[in-house]
């Protein structure tokens, strides 16, 4: 299991009984398949995508990764051409440490973290998410 039962992530059912949910597993997969592709894309191209975004208000990280895939776009239609500064390999295996002002106090921290780490809102959203499928295009 690579994934956490965090409520972040949507997992897929490795043996789903049932229509509703081979559905949402075949549905699920490639779509994970496609994410986990193209967020590796952009951590290869972008050292900002590696790290850390616990402590960012909700806004930033979307963003930064609506930029970072703007830029990527913008350097495929030019055919990959950069202008690389010989200390581009330093830069790009160094850490960032971004700081974006004022930085949460803990205990929301702390609550907003136990939320996404509970597994029965996990379960539940996962829940949702298979009925909600079904019933929009599940009879196709």
């Amino acid at each position: 299991m690579i994934y956490p039962n965090w409520s972040t992530f949507v997992k897929t059912i490795p043996r789903p009984l049932g229509a509703k949910r081979k559905y949402f597993a075949s549905k699920q997969e490639p779509a994970r398949k496609d994410v986990e592709q193209a967020f590796g894309v952009l951590q290869s191209r972008f050292a900002i995508v590696r790290g850390p975004v616990r402590y960012w208000d909700e806004k930033t990280p979307v963003n930064i990764m609506k930029a970072c895939i703007i830029m990527h776009n913008m350097i495929i239609v030019d055919g990959g051409a950069m202008n690389l500064r010989s200390d581009h390999e330093r830069e790009v295996n160094s850490f960032i440490s971004v700081s974006h002002g004022e930085i949460p106090e803990l205990q929301d921290f702390l609550q907003t973290h136990n939320q996404i780490r509970d597994r029965a809102t996990s379960s539940q959203l996962q829940e949702d998410l298979i009925e909600h499928l079904w019933e929009q295009y599940g009879y196709e």
